[in-house]
């Protein structure tokens, strides 16, 4: 019989500050720099919520990346589709409730598509992975400039 040792998770060093930050739509990149100070301060002291926010800004950042490639699947289905007659003909009749439905592959790569731009719209509203990109954009362009400058 072996025992499983775990490190215990580090508790939080302010619980006020830490139960702000832990909320998943919270992002302080959209704040004032003024605002920020605390939030940053505990961010850089305190290991745990430096985690939880790494983890929630990678899912994040893993959401949005797999509702991009949904869309740009669906969008390259939709051209080779229109491009190659055959499958533009193919279609499945199905039979539901004694109604007939027809469905063609045209047409379920338009659903397709619609529904993950849909997702994509909902991750982009949900949570702040745009900003947040846009955020690691701006510090690498800096990094840049500071890089040549020198």
């Amino acid at each position: 019989m072996s025992k499983k040792t775990s490190i215990p998770e580090s508790p939080c060093t302010d619980t006020v500050v830490g139960d702000i930050l832990s909320s998943w739509r919270f992002d302080i990149s959209g704040l004032s720099a003024e605002m920020r100070t605390d939030y940053e301060q505990h961010l850089a002291e305190c290991a745990h919520c430096s985690n939880r926010q790494r983890l929630h800004r990678n899912i994040d950042v893993f959401l949005i990346t797999i509702t991009s490639f949904s869309v740009l699947a669906f969008l390259l289905a939709i051209a080779v589709i229109r491009h190659e007659e055959t499958l533009r003909s193919w279609s499945l009749a199905l039979q539901v409730h004694q109604m007939t439905l027809v469905l063609s592959l045209e047409t379920a790569a338009v659903v397709g598509f619609l529904v993950s731009m849909l997702a994509w719209v909902l991750v982009a509203i949900a949570t702040p992975a745009p900003g947040y990109l846009n955020g690691m954009l701006h510090e690498h362009q800096d990094r840049e400039r500071q890089k040549h400058a020198v």
